[in-house]
C-alpha cells in the first residue's frame, strides 16, 4: 500500500506548505500549520462526490427575479435579534462557543419551537439520540414533531436532508462530520472545509436553513480553517463566564442583517431565557456611592445599553506602573491616561490603573473614553460621582470630546432607567430637553472635569 502524502495547511488563511514550520509562509501567523492528507485525484473527483450536488445552470442576472425572501422567527426573541430579525430560507448559520456554554441547549429549544409549525431536523454527531432525548426531558421540552438523526457521515446526512426536505436543520457539530470522498479523519482541515461547503451548497439549492455548531480553540476563535467563516452567511459567538448564569450571543458576520448585535440570555433549569432589559445586568446595585464607578451609555448593534465602568487607581510599588483593562482595549487606556495628563494636568504615571466593564461585556467603541477618564479621576481623588449620572463621548488626542453616533437613543435608554444627569459631547446635546434629565454638553476633557467638580 502506497504511503499517504502529507501536506500542511494553515488554519487562518488556508495556505499550503510541503513541510511544517512554526510560522505560516503565506500569512505570517504562528503555530497555525496543521497536518492534512493530500487526496488523490480519484478520490477528489469520484462519481460519489459529484453526486452530492447538481451543477447549477448559467443564467443572466437580468432574468433572475430579485425576490425578497421573508424571515421567519425562531420563537426566541433574543436569538432573532442577533440574526437580524429571524432565520432566512437557504441561509447557513455557524455558531461557536466554549464547551458547555449552551449552544446545543439553545438550538434544541429553537427547533422545538419551530417544530410546532415547520418541518425540522436535528443531526447529532456528538451525542446519541438517547442523550438528546434526556436533555429535552430535563428542560421540559415537548419534542413530538422534532425529527432526530444521530449520524456523522456527510453523504448519509445529505441523503436524509434530500428525502425529508426540512425547512430548518441543525448539524451539531461540523467538526464531527466526515465525507467518504476524503480519507482524512473527522475534524481535520480538509474534512471541516469540505463538509461545510457541501452543506452550504445543499442549503442554497434546496432552500433549507442550516445551523452548524462549531468548536472553538483555546484562544476563543472558531476551530478549523479560516475559510469556514467565509463560506457561511452568519457567524455567531456564544460568550459568557462559566461561573455566571448569563450568556451573550454576538454576531460577527451577517449577510442578512447588522453585525455586532448582542443577545442576552439567562441560564435556568429550563434552559436559556431571553433577557428583555439587559442594561440591568451590567449595572451594580450599590448601597452607597462608590468612588471609581461611572455608568456609560453604549451601543451593541442597534440596541443601547447602560454599562458600569469601574476603575481602581492605587500607588504603584514598582517603578513601572501597571495598566490592566478587562472588557475595554488596553492600548486605548494608556492613550487616555496620556491625554488626561497633558490636557487636564492630572498625572497617574506612578499609579497602578485597573479598568473593568461590569457583567463581562466587551466594549469596543471609542464612546467609552469619557466614562473611563471620569472613573479614573473619581478613584484617584477618592470622590464618588453624583448619583444618577450617565456619560458617553470619544476623547481625542488634542483633548477634545467628539460626538458619538445615535446619542438620542442613548439618552432615551438612560431616562427609561431613571438617570437624572448626563455629561455628553456638546454636539450630541438634544434640541428638545428630556423630561427629568439634565444634560451637560462639554467640548474638552478639562471642561468635563471642571463641570464635574461643581457637581460633587
Amino acid at each position: 500500500m502506497a504511503k499517504a502524502k502529507i501536506q500542511y495547511t494553515c488554519t487562518e488563511c488556508g495556505g499550503i506548505s510541503s513541510k511544517w514550520a512554526g510560522k505560516c509562509p503565506a500569512c505570517g501567523q504562528w503555530n497555525t500549520l496543521v497536518e492534512t492528507v493530500i487526496e488523490s485525484s480519484a478520490n477528489r473527483f469520484s462519481t460519489n462526490r459529484q453526486g452530492i450536488a447538481q451543477t447549477a445552470p448559467v443564467l443572466s442576472l437580468a432574468d433572475i427575479d430579485a425576490i425578497d425572501v421573508p424571515r421567519f422567527e425562531s420563537g426566541i426573541n433574543e436569538f432573532d435579534r442577533v440574526l437580524g430579525g429571524g432565520l432566512v430560507s437557504g441561509g447557513v448559520v455557524l455558531i461557536g462557543g466554549d464547551p458547555g456554554i449552551g449552544k446545543s441547549t439553545l438550538l434544541l429549544q429553537t427547533l422545538v419551537n419551530l417544530a410546532q409549525h415547520k418541518n425540522v431536523l436535528y443531526v447529532s454527531g456528538e451525542e446519541s439520540g438517547a442523550q438528546v432525548a434526556l436533555r429535552a426531558k430535563r428542560l421540559g421540552l415537548t419534542a413530538q414533531n422534532l425529527q432526530l438523526q444521530a449520524e456523522i457521515q456527510l453523504e448519509k446526512i445529505i441523503g436524509t436532508l434530500d428525502k425529508l426536505k426540512p425547512e430548518v436543520a441543525v448539524v451539531d457539530s461540523i467538526q464531527t462530520i466526515y465525507s467518504d470522498a476524503l480519507t482524512s479523519a473527522p475534524g481535520s482541515v480538509a474534512q471541516v472545509r469540505e463538509c461545510a461547503a457541501q452543506l452550504t451548497r445543499f442549503a442554497k439549492q434546496s432552500g433549507t436553513t442550516i445551523i452548524m455548531v462549531g468548536h472553538v480553540t483555546k484562544e476563543g476563535a472558531l476551530a478549523g480553517p479560516r475559510v469556514l467563516e467565509h463560506i457561511v452567511d452568519t457567524v455567531l459567538y456564544f460568550e459568557g463566564d462559566a461561573h455566571s448564569s448569563f450568556r451573550l450571543i454576538r454576531a460577527f458576520k451577517n449577510r442578512f442583517g447588522a453585525v455586532n448585535e448582542l443577545g442576552v440570555f439567562a441560564m435556568t433549569e429550563k434552559g436559556l431565557k431571553g433577557v428583555s432589559n439587559p442594561s440591568a445586568l451590567f449595572l451594580s446595585q450599590h448601597q452607597r456611592e462608590i468612588a471609581g464607578s461611572c455608568v456609560m451609555a453604549t451601543l451593541e448593534g442597534m440596541r443601547p445599553l447602560l454599562v458600569e465602568i469601574q476603575a481602581l487607581v492605587d500607588a504603584s510599588p514598582t517603578p513601572n506602573a501597571r495598566r490592566l483593562s478587562v472588557g475595554l482595549e488596553q492600548n486605548r487606556l494608556a492613550m487616555l491616561l496620556a491625554v488626561m495628563h497633558r490636557h487636564a494636568n492630572i498625572a497617574a504615571y506612578d499609579q497602578d490603573v485597573f479598568i473593568n466593564a461590569v457583567g463581562g461585556v466587551k466594549i469596543s467603541e471609542p464612546a467609552a473614553d469619557l466614562a473611563v477618564l471620569l472613573a479614573i479621576n473619581s478613584s484617584l481623588r477618592n470622590k464618588p460621582l453624583p448619583r444618577g449620572l450617565v456619560v458617553f463621548g470619544e476623547v481625542g488626542l488634542a483633548g477634545e470630546i467628539r460626538p458619538a453616533p445615535r446619542g438620542q437613543d442613548r439618552l432615551k435608554e438612560a431616562v427609561k432607567l431613571g438617570f437624572s444627569m448626563a455629561i455628553i459631547p456638546k454636539a450630541n446635546a438634544p434640541k428638545q430637553p428630556f423630561e427629568g434629565l439634565t444634560v451637560i454638553g462639554v467640548e474638552r476633557i478639562d471642561e468635563a472635569f471642571d463641570r464635574l467638580r461643581e457637581l460633587q
